[in-house]
Protein backbone atom coordinates (compact mmCIF):
# COMPACT_ATOMS: atom_id res chain seq x y z
CA UNK A 1 0.00 0.00 0.00
CA UNK A 2 1.00 3.60 -0.47
CA UNK A 3 1.19 5.88 2.57
CA UNK A 4 -2.08 7.56 1.53
CA UNK A 5 -3.86 4.20 1.19
CA UNK A 6 -2.44 3.12 4.55
CA UNK A 7 -3.90 6.19 6.25
CA UNK A 8 -7.24 5.63 4.52
CA UNK A 9 -7.28 2.11 5.92
CA UNK A 10 -6.32 3.33 9.41
CA UNK A 11 -9.02 6.00 9.50
CA UNK A 12 -11.73 3.89 7.82
CA UNK A 13 -11.23 0.50 9.45
CA UNK A 14 -10.47 1.39 13.04
CA UNK A 15 -12.73 3.32 15.42
CA UNK A 16 -11.14 6.70 16.21
CA UNK A 17 -12.45 8.51 19.32
CA UNK A 18 -11.27 11.97 18.28
CA UNK A 19 -13.44 11.78 15.15
CA UNK A 20 -16.46 9.72 16.17
CA UNK A 21 -16.59 9.97 19.96
CA UNK A 22 -18.11 7.43 22.35
CA UNK A 23 -18.53 4.64 19.78
CA UNK A 24 -14.74 4.39 19.50
CA UNK A 25 -13.98 4.44 23.23
CA UNK A 26 -12.63 1.10 24.47
CA UNK A 27 -11.71 1.23 28.16
CA UNK A 28 -9.44 -1.49 29.45
CA UNK A 29 -5.97 -2.83 28.85
CA UNK A 30 -6.52 -6.34 27.49
CA UNK A 31 -6.27 -5.44 23.80
CA UNK A 32 -3.15 -3.38 24.47
CA UNK A 33 -1.62 -6.25 26.44
CA UNK A 34 -2.43 -8.69 23.64
CA UNK A 35 -0.95 -6.38 20.99
CA UNK A 36 2.09 -5.79 23.16
CA UNK A 37 2.73 -9.53 23.45
CA UNK A 38 2.10 -9.98 19.71
CA UNK A 39 4.84 -7.44 18.92
CA UNK A 40 7.25 -8.84 21.54
CA UNK A 41 6.82 -6.13 24.19
CA UNK A 42 8.60 -3.23 22.46
CA UNK A 43 8.03 -0.78 25.35
CA UNK A 44 10.37 -2.84 27.54
CA UNK A 45 13.30 -1.83 25.35
CA UNK A 46 13.40 1.83 26.39
CA UNK A 47 12.80 3.94 29.49
CA UNK A 48 9.61 5.95 29.53
CA UNK A 49 8.00 8.91 31.28
CA UNK A 50 4.20 8.82 31.52
CA UNK A 51 2.25 12.11 31.34
CA UNK A 52 -1.43 12.28 32.37
CA UNK A 53 -3.88 14.93 33.57
CA UNK A 54 -6.75 16.96 32.13
CA UNK A 55 -4.97 20.00 30.67
CA UNK A 56 -1.35 20.66 29.81
CA UNK A 57 -0.35 17.07 28.99
CA UNK A 58 0.84 17.98 25.50
CA UNK A 59 2.89 21.04 26.48
CA UNK A 60 4.40 19.21 29.45
CA UNK A 61 5.30 16.23 27.25
CA UNK A 62 6.93 18.41 24.60
CA UNK A 63 8.89 20.44 27.16
CA UNK A 64 10.29 17.33 28.83
CA UNK A 65 11.17 15.79 25.46
CA UNK A 66 12.93 18.99 24.33
CA UNK A 67 15.00 19.13 27.51
CA UNK A 68 16.03 15.48 27.27
CA UNK A 69 16.93 16.00 23.60
CA UNK A 70 19.03 19.03 24.57
CA UNK A 71 20.95 16.81 26.98
CA UNK A 72 21.90 14.59 24.04
CA UNK A 73 19.53 11.69 24.67
CA UNK A 74 17.64 10.08 21.81
CA UNK A 75 14.00 10.77 22.69
CA UNK A 76 10.71 9.32 21.49
CA UNK A 77 7.56 11.40 21.88
CA UNK A 78 4.04 10.00 21.62
CA UNK A 79 1.14 12.49 21.79
CA UNK A 80 -2.41 12.86 20.49
CA UNK A 81 -4.35 14.00 18.62
CA UNK A 82 -2.48 15.31 15.58
CA UNK A 83 -3.28 18.68 14.01
CA UNK A 84 -2.35 18.28 10.35
CA UNK A 85 -0.19 15.19 9.79
CA UNK A 86 -0.91 11.81 11.42
CA UNK A 87 2.82 11.36 12.01
CA UNK A 88 2.87 14.28 14.47
CA UNK A 89 1.81 11.67 17.04
CA UNK A 90 5.05 9.71 16.78
CA UNK A 91 8.38 11.55 16.79
CA UNK A 92 12.01 10.73 17.51
CA UNK A 93 14.17 13.75 18.35
CA UNK A 94 11.43 15.94 16.90
CA UNK A 95 11.33 14.12 13.53
CA UNK A 96 8.01 12.61 12.54
CA UNK A 97 7.92 8.88 11.89
CA UNK A 98 8.85 8.32 8.22
CA UNK A 99 5.92 7.50 5.92
CA UNK A 100 7.54 4.25 4.79
CA UNK A 101 7.80 3.11 8.43
CA UNK A 102 4.08 3.75 8.94
CA UNK A 103 3.33 1.63 5.86
CA UNK A 104 5.74 -1.09 7.00
CA UNK A 105 4.15 -1.37 10.45
CA UNK A 106 0.60 -1.60 9.12
CA UNK A 107 1.62 -4.23 6.55
CA UNK A 108 3.35 -6.25 9.27
CA UNK A 109 0.26 -5.93 11.47
CA UNK A 110 -2.16 -6.97 8.69
CA UNK A 111 0.01 -9.95 7.69
CA UNK A 112 0.75 -11.07 11.24
CA UNK A 113 -2.34 -13.14 11.86
CA UNK A 114 -3.39 -11.06 14.86
CA UNK A 115 -7.00 -11.96 15.60
CA UNK A 116 -8.05 -9.05 17.82
CA UNK A 117 -9.88 -5.83 16.93
CA UNK A 118 -7.86 -2.88 18.22
CA UNK A 119 -9.06 0.70 18.17
CA UNK A 120 -7.25 3.38 16.19
CA UNK A 121 -5.57 4.60 19.39
CA UNK A 122 -4.47 1.12 20.51
CA UNK A 123 -2.86 0.30 17.19
CA UNK A 124 -1.29 3.75 16.84
CA UNK A 125 0.18 3.43 20.32
CA UNK A 126 1.71 0.06 19.43
CA UNK A 127 3.09 1.57 16.22
CA UNK A 128 4.81 4.23 18.35
CA UNK A 129 6.28 1.72 20.80
CA UNK A 130 7.50 -0.49 17.95
CA UNK A 131 9.09 2.53 16.23
CA UNK A 132 10.79 3.74 19.41
CA UNK A 133 12.21 0.27 20.03
CA UNK A 134 13.52 0.02 16.46
CA UNK A 135 15.07 3.49 16.77
CA UNK A 136 16.70 2.50 20.09
CA UNK A 137 15.56 5.63 21.91
CA UNK A 138 16.99 6.30 25.36
CA UNK A 139 13.75 7.73 26.69
CA UNK A 140 10.18 7.97 25.43
CA UNK A 141 7.74 10.57 26.71
CA UNK A 142 4.29 8.98 26.53
CA UNK A 143 1.14 11.11 26.78
CA UNK A 144 -1.99 9.44 28.16
CA UNK A 145 -4.92 9.44 25.74
CA UNK A 146 -7.84 9.66 28.18
CA UNK A 147 -8.05 9.06 31.92
CA UNK A 148 -5.18 6.87 33.05
CA UNK A 149 -6.20 3.71 34.86
CA UNK A 150 -7.83 2.14 31.80
CA UNK A 151 -5.99 4.09 29.10
CA UNK A 152 -4.18 1.79 26.68
CA UNK A 153 -0.82 3.49 27.39
CA UNK A 154 -1.02 2.25 30.98
CA UNK A 155 0.72 -1.01 30.09
CA UNK A 156 4.09 0.72 30.50
CA UNK A 157 6.14 0.86 33.68
CA UNK A 158 7.77 4.29 33.49
CA UNK A 159 10.63 5.78 35.48
CA UNK A 160 8.39 8.74 36.36
CA UNK A 161 4.64 9.40 36.32
CA UNK A 162 3.43 12.99 35.92
CA UNK A 163 -0.17 14.21 36.37
CA UNK A 164 -0.64 17.84 35.40
CA UNK A 165 -4.03 18.74 36.92
CA UNK A 166 -7.66 17.68 37.25
CA UNK A 167 -10.73 19.38 35.81
CA UNK A 168 -14.00 18.24 34.27
CA UNK A 169 -13.64 16.68 30.83
CA UNK A 170 -14.88 13.43 29.29
CA UNK A 171 -17.21 13.08 32.29
CA UNK A 172 -19.31 10.44 30.50
CA UNK A 173 -16.29 8.12 30.68
CA UNK A 174 -14.25 9.26 33.68
CA UNK A 175 -16.92 10.28 36.20
CA UNK A 176 -18.96 13.36 37.05
CA UNK A 177 -17.00 14.51 40.10
CA UNK A 178 -13.44 15.80 40.28
CA UNK A 179 -12.63 13.09 42.81
CA UNK A 180 -13.78 10.35 40.43
CA UNK A 181 -11.79 11.86 37.57
CA UNK A 182 -8.73 12.17 39.82
CA UNK A 183 -9.02 8.49 40.75
CA UNK A 184 -8.94 7.55 37.06
CA UNK A 185 -5.96 9.83 36.37
CA UNK A 186 -4.16 8.50 39.46
CA UNK A 187 -4.23 5.06 37.84
CA UNK A 188 -0.87 5.76 36.18
CA UNK A 189 0.85 5.93 39.59
CA UNK A 190 2.72 2.64 40.01
CA UNK A 191 4.65 0.77 42.68
CA UNK A 192 8.12 2.21 43.31
CA UNK A 193 7.75 4.71 40.43
CA UNK A 194 8.02 8.31 41.71
CA UNK A 195 5.11 10.57 40.82
CA UNK A 196 4.70 14.32 40.33
CA UNK A 197 1.34 16.10 40.47
CA UNK A 198 1.11 19.64 39.13
CA UNK A 199 -2.07 20.97 40.75
CA UNK A 200 -4.25 19.29 43.38
CA UNK A 201 -5.94 20.62 46.48
CA UNK A 202 -8.30 19.39 49.16
CA UNK A 203 -10.10 16.14 48.39
CA UNK A 204 -8.34 15.88 44.98
CA UNK A 205 -4.97 15.93 46.72
CA UNK A 206 -6.14 13.19 49.08
CA UNK A 207 -6.98 10.93 46.11
CA UNK A 208 -3.38 11.12 44.90
CA UNK A 209 -1.91 10.74 48.39
CA UNK A 210 -3.97 7.61 48.98
CA UNK A 211 -2.97 6.08 45.63
CA UNK A 212 0.74 6.80 46.20
CA UNK A 213 0.49 5.27 49.67
CA UNK A 214 -1.17 2.14 48.24
CA UNK A 215 1.60 1.80 45.67
CA UNK A 216 4.38 2.52 48.17
CA UNK A 217 5.92 5.31 46.11
CA UNK A 218 7.00 8.92 46.55
CA UNK A 219 4.72 11.78 45.53
CA UNK A 220 5.81 15.36 44.87
CA UNK A 221 3.23 18.13 44.51
CA UNK A 222 4.66 20.81 42.24
CA UNK A 223 2.56 23.45 44.00
CA UNK A 224 4.35 22.66 47.27
CA UNK A 225 7.79 22.50 45.68
CA UNK A 226 7.01 25.65 43.66
CA UNK A 227 10.23 25.76 41.61
CA UNK A 228 9.02 28.57 39.32
CA UNK A 229 9.96 31.62 41.38
CA UNK A 230 9.21 34.27 38.77
CA UNK A 231 7.65 34.54 35.31
CA UNK A 232 6.59 37.40 33.10
CA UNK A 233 5.47 37.68 29.50
CA UNK A 234 7.95 39.21 27.09
CA UNK A 235 7.57 40.93 23.73
CA UNK A 236 7.59 37.76 21.63
CA UNK A 237 4.77 36.19 23.63
CA UNK A 238 6.95 33.75 25.55
CA UNK A 239 7.83 33.81 29.25
CA UNK A 240 10.97 35.01 31.01
CA UNK A 241 11.38 32.86 34.10
CA UNK A 242 13.56 32.22 37.12
CA UNK A 243 13.95 29.00 39.11
CA UNK A 244 16.40 27.53 41.63
CA UNK A 245 16.37 24.39 39.47
CA UNK A 246 18.02 26.04 36.43
CA UNK A 247 18.41 29.77 37.07
CA UNK A 248 17.04 32.38 34.66
CA UNK A 249 15.58 31.06 31.42
CA UNK A 250 13.21 31.88 28.57
CA UNK A 251 10.30 29.59 27.69
CA UNK A 252 9.11 29.79 24.10
CA UNK A 253 5.55 28.93 25.12
CA UNK A 254 3.30 31.79 26.23
CA UNK A 255 -0.05 32.02 27.98
CA UNK A 256 -0.97 31.98 31.65
CA UNK A 257 -1.57 28.24 31.71
CA UNK A 258 2.03 27.58 30.64
CA UNK A 259 3.24 28.91 33.99
CA UNK A 260 1.52 25.94 35.63
CA UNK A 261 3.01 23.55 33.08
CA UNK A 262 6.52 24.96 33.55
CA UNK A 263 6.18 24.57 37.32
CA UNK A 264 5.20 20.93 36.80
CA UNK A 265 8.06 20.31 34.36
CA UNK A 266 10.61 21.79 36.76
CA UNK A 267 9.33 19.52 39.54
CA UNK A 268 9.55 16.54 37.15
CA UNK A 269 13.14 17.45 36.24
CA UNK A 270 14.03 17.58 39.93
CA UNK A 271 12.60 14.08 40.36
CA UNK A 272 14.38 12.74 37.28
CA UNK A 273 17.70 14.10 38.56
CA UNK A 274 17.00 12.59 41.97
CA UNK A 275 16.57 9.16 40.36
CA UNK A 276 19.89 9.44 38.52
CA UNK A 277 18.98 10.93 35.12
CA UNK A 278 21.69 13.39 34.11
CA UNK A 279 20.16 16.72 33.00
CA UNK A 280 22.20 19.93 33.09
CA UNK A 281 20.85 23.40 33.74
CA UNK A 282 22.06 24.38 30.27
CA UNK A 283 19.92 21.60 28.72
CA UNK A 284 16.90 22.73 30.72
CA UNK A 285 17.30 26.30 29.49
CA UNK A 286 17.82 25.24 25.87
CA UNK A 287 14.82 22.88 25.87
CA UNK A 288 12.53 25.53 27.35
CA UNK A 289 13.70 28.18 24.90
CA UNK A 290 13.55 26.03 21.75
CA UNK A 291 10.73 23.58 22.47
CA UNK A 292 8.76 24.22 19.27
CA UNK A 293 11.75 23.79 16.98
CA UNK A 294 13.08 20.76 18.86
CA UNK A 295 9.80 18.85 19.05
CA UNK A 296 7.46 20.36 16.44
CA UNK A 297 4.93 21.59 19.00
CA UNK A 298 2.15 23.73 17.50
CA UNK A 299 -1.22 25.14 18.51
CA UNK A 300 -0.48 26.45 22.03
CA UNK A 301 -1.22 30.20 22.01
CA UNK A 302 0.41 30.08 18.60
CA UNK A 303 0.91 33.46 16.91
CA UNK A 304 -0.08 33.36 13.24
CA UNK A 305 0.19 37.06 12.34
CA UNK A 306 0.86 40.45 13.95
CA UNK A 307 -1.59 42.90 12.37
CA UNK A 308 -4.19 42.13 13.45
CA UNK A 309 -2.67 39.84 16.06
CA UNK A 310 -3.99 36.36 15.24
CA UNK A 311 -3.49 33.42 17.60
CA UNK A 312 -4.79 29.87 17.76
CA UNK A 313 -4.99 27.64 20.81
CA UNK A 314 -6.09 24.04 21.25
CA UNK A 315 -7.55 24.52 24.75
CA UNK A 316 -10.97 22.88 24.58
CA UNK A 317 -12.50 22.30 28.00
CA UNK A 318 -13.75 24.50 30.82
CA UNK A 319 -10.43 24.84 32.64
CA UNK A 320 -8.29 25.22 29.52
CA UNK A 321 -10.57 27.79 27.93
CA UNK A 322 -10.82 29.68 31.22
CA UNK A 323 -7.06 30.30 31.13
CA UNK A 324 -7.13 31.14 27.43
CA UNK A 325 -9.96 33.66 27.70
CA UNK A 326 -8.09 35.45 30.49
CA UNK A 327 -5.02 35.63 28.27
CA UNK A 328 -7.13 36.93 25.38
CA UNK A 329 -8.69 39.65 27.55
CA UNK A 330 -5.32 40.93 28.77
CA UNK A 331 -3.79 40.82 25.29
CA UNK A 332 -6.66 42.84 23.77
CA UNK A 333 -6.54 45.37 26.61
CA UNK A 334 -2.78 45.80 26.19
CA UNK A 335 -3.28 46.51 22.47
CA UNK A 336 -6.40 48.61 23.09
CA UNK A 337 -8.11 46.49 20.44
CA UNK A 338 -11.35 44.57 19.96
CA UNK A 339 -11.71 40.78 20.24
CA UNK A 340 -12.76 38.54 17.34
CA UNK A 341 -13.35 34.85 18.12
CA UNK A 342 -13.42 32.15 15.44
CA UNK A 343 -14.87 29.32 17.45
CA UNK A 344 -16.44 25.87 17.31
CA UNK A 345 -16.73 22.82 19.54
CA UNK A 346 -17.26 19.09 19.53
CA UNK A 347 -20.75 17.95 20.46
CA UNK A 348 -19.85 16.02 23.61
CA UNK A 349 -18.45 19.00 25.57
CA UNK A 350 -20.30 20.87 28.34
CA UNK A 351 -21.20 23.67 25.92
CA UNK A 352 -23.36 25.67 28.35
CA UNK A 353 -20.57 25.87 30.92
CA UNK A 354 -18.00 26.77 28.26
CA UNK A 355 -20.10 29.54 26.68
CA UNK A 356 -20.39 31.10 30.13
CA UNK A 357 -16.61 31.70 30.03
CA UNK A 358 -16.65 33.60 26.74
CA UNK A 359 -16.39 37.42 26.64
CA UNK A 360 -19.63 39.35 26.14
CA UNK A 361 -17.92 42.19 24.25
CA UNK A 362 -16.45 40.17 21.37
CA UNK A 363 -17.46 39.53 17.76
CA UNK A 364 -18.09 35.83 17.07
CA UNK A 365 -17.56 33.82 13.90
CA UNK A 366 -19.17 30.43 14.51
CA UNK A 367 -18.00 27.38 12.62
CA UNK A 368 -17.47 23.62 12.82
CA UNK A 369 -14.66 21.17 12.13
CA UNK A 370 -14.85 18.53 9.42
CA UNK A 371 -15.32 15.57 11.78
CA UNK A 372 -18.47 13.63 12.75
CA UNK A 373 -18.04 14.71 16.41
CA UNK A 374 -18.34 18.40 15.56
CA UNK A 375 -21.23 20.38 17.00
CA UNK A 376 -23.22 21.62 13.96
CA UNK A 377 -22.74 25.34 13.57
CA UNK A 378 -26.49 26.00 13.53
CA UNK A 379 -26.80 24.24 16.90
CA UNK A 380 -23.90 26.31 18.24
CA UNK A 381 -25.61 29.51 17.10
CA UNK A 382 -28.77 28.45 18.94
CA UNK A 383 -26.72 27.75 22.09
CA UNK A 384 -25.15 31.21 21.82
CA UNK A 385 -28.58 32.83 21.55
CA UNK A 386 -29.75 30.99 24.67
CA UNK A 387 -26.86 32.69 26.47
CA UNK A 388 -27.59 36.13 25.00
CA UNK A 389 -24.72 36.05 22.48
CA UNK A 390 -24.81 36.41 18.71
CA UNK A 391 -22.51 35.10 16.04
CA UNK A 392 -22.52 34.64 12.27
CA UNK A 393 -22.24 31.09 10.91
CA UNK A 394 -19.47 29.96 8.55
CA UNK A 395 -19.05 26.53 6.91
CA UNK A 396 -15.43 25.97 8.00
CA UNK A 397 -12.68 27.60 10.11
CA UNK A 398 -10.86 29.11 7.14
CA UNK A 399 -13.97 30.93 5.92
CA UNK A 400 -14.66 32.15 9.46
CA UNK A 401 -11.08 33.37 9.91
CA UNK A 402 -11.16 35.20 6.59
CA UNK A 403 -14.31 37.02 7.68
CA UNK A 404 -12.65 37.94 10.97
CA UNK A 405 -9.58 39.31 9.15
CA UNK A 406 -11.81 41.40 6.88
CA UNK A 407 -13.58 42.90 9.89
CA UNK A 408 -10.63 43.41 12.25
CA UNK A 409 -8.61 46.59 12.68
CA UNK A 410 -4.79 46.38 12.91
CA UNK A 411 -4.79 46.63 16.75
CA UNK A 412 -7.51 43.97 17.21
CA UNK A 413 -6.97 40.37 18.29
CA UNK A 414 -8.32 37.34 16.41
CA UNK A 415 -8.56 34.10 18.38
CA UNK A 416 -9.10 30.75 16.62
CA UNK A 417 -10.06 27.81 18.84
CA UNK A 418 -12.65 26.12 21.01
CA UNK A 419 -11.60 22.70 19.75
CA UNK A 420 -8.37 21.01 18.72
CA UNK A 421 -10.09 20.21 15.42
CA UNK A 422 -10.98 23.84 14.67
CA UNK A 423 -7.26 24.65 14.97
CA UNK A 424 -6.32 21.57 12.94
CA UNK A 425 -8.70 22.43 10.08
CA UNK A 426 -7.45 26.00 10.00
CA UNK A 427 -3.75 25.04 9.99
CA UNK A 428 -4.32 22.36 7.36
Amino acid sequence: MTYEKTLEWLFAQLPMFSRTGAAAYKPGLQTSLDLDAHFAHPHRRFKSIHIGGTNGKGSTSHLLAAILQSQGYKVGLYTSPHLVDFRERIRVDGRMMPKEDVVDFIERYRNSGYAGSPSFFELTMMMAFDHFAKERVDYAVIEVGMGGRLDSTNIITPILSVITNISKDHTQFLGHTLEAIAAEKAGIIKTDVPAVVGEARGSIREVFEEKASQEGTTLLFAEDFNPLQHSEENADGGLDCKSPVCGSFHCELGGDYQKKNINTVLAALYELQRTGVEISEESMRKGMAEVCGLTGLAGRWMKLSDSPLTVCDTGHNEAGLGYTMGQLERTARKRNGAKHLVIGFVADKAIDDIIGLLPRDATYYLTQAAIPRALPVADLQQKFREHGLEGECYPNPKAAAEAARNNAAPDDVIYIGGSTFIVADYLA
